[in-house]
């Protein structure tokens, strides 16, 4: 029931400063718009709401088509095929547009050529007045061109512009598809993808590559005593002291639930090692406290499991192995860091009796 409470209050402190936003902002308090400052007030979404803070750092205020986008982008139920799909459209027809106006001014250049030849076929026997019409009848072509290369010059600028704002908006698509939005580390999509890739380059360029998994101890007691608010803020809080300790060419993601998993490319065994209980000190450093009370909830520990690329590996047995000392590390005590030369791996649990 405390667990209830809590959630209860978390909650509406974040309506409370999603309907303060709305007033500030003199927006109608309607359902799209409260959902989108909900979700600003949670920060459950950092892309969201670096999206927001730009627009109004940028005008102050946030429009109804600037609240539609954002809603589309980062709230929208639509699949992000679907969303990939309209975006596609929407080039296409551009596209379409732009070849008609083509297809027009070519007509037109055409058009221009042919009274050009018939002007030209009249110079010769042309008088004073003939010499006169003729003049301006190239005066009056010569400005006809010039308007239709303006015209098209202009389409053309704008097509660019909005090309490459959707070209933009697919870009953030693709990140979106590939991110965890709880964490804003890699998703499970992602280093799926990214797991088979290193492996194929370290074999290819034989160099060294580790894999580290990692599982938060006794995450589901904390979920269930404290509330899924504060599981959230546990997540986001292992995720930020994975980010710390990985370098430019590691990928660390969310693997599932309250496991994360980083790829250490060019990386042996004992310095995988060296990253992984570096993580582990800094997620153990950190006391979590209840924003809503100033409430101290204690500390949270990880296990994490290390593995090494062998030659004949692929992603399954890799993850397999790390998964292997991960669960020794749960077994042995958690909070520890367990790699596959640890002697600690060929531990068995002793085993349970029936019961009668």
């Amino acid at each position: 029931m405390a667990a209830n409470g809590d959630e209860h209050d978390r909650t509406m402190a974040f309506a409370e400063i999603a309907l303060g936003q709305i007033k500030a902002l003199r927006q109608p308090a309607t359902p799209r718009n409260f959902e989108l400052w909900y979700c600003y007030a949670t920060g459950y979404h950092p892309s969201l709401n670096e999206a927001v803070n730009r627009i109004l750092s940028r005008s102050g205020n946030l429009s109804d088509a600037d609240i539609e986008m954002i809603h589309g982008t980062y709230l929208s139920p639509l699949r992000i095929s679907e969303r990939i799909d309209s975006v596609g459209d929407r080039v296409v027809d551009e596209i379409e547009q732009v070849m008609a106006m083509v297809d027009a001014a070519v007509g037109s250049t055409s058009t221009c050529s042919e009274n050009l030849a018939g002007v030209s076929r009249h110079i010769p026997h042309a008088d004073r007045e003939g010499l006169r019409g003729i003049v301006e009848s190239l005066v009056q072509t010569t400005k006809e061109m010039e308007n239709i290369n303006s015209r098209l010059e202009e389409r053309l600028v704008a097509s660019k512009k909005e090309i490459n704002q959707l070209q933009e908006n697919l870009e953030v698509m693709r990140h979106e598809s590939l991110t965890d939005p709880l964490t804003s580390l890699a998703n499970r999509k992602y280093f799926d993808q990214a797991l088979v890739e290193a492996i194929a380059e370290a074999k290819a360029d034989n160099e060294v590559m580790s894999l580290l998994m990692t599982d938060i101890d006794h995450f589901k007691t904390f979920n269930d005593t404290y509330g899924h608010l504060t599981g959230d803020q546990v997540l986001r809080l292992v995720a930020l002291s994975v980010k710390q300790n990985v370098k430019g060419q590691d990928i660390a993601a969310r693997y599932g639930g309250e496991e994360f998993a980083i790829i250490l490319p060019n990386t042996a065994l004992r310095s995988a090692v060296t990253v992984a209980d570096h993580i582990r000190r800094a997620v153990m450093s950190k006391e979590l406290m209840k924003r809503s009370t100033g409430e101290h909830l204690g500390r949270i520990t990880i296990s994490i499991g290390v593995a090494t690329l062998r030659a004949g590996d692929n992603a399954q047995s890799l993850i397999g192995r790390a998964d292997a000392c991960l669960y020794a590390a749960k077994r042995t005590g958690r909070n520890r860091v367990i790699c596959e030369t640890d002697p600690e791996l060929a531990m068995r649990p002793e085993p349970v009796a029936a019961v009668a």
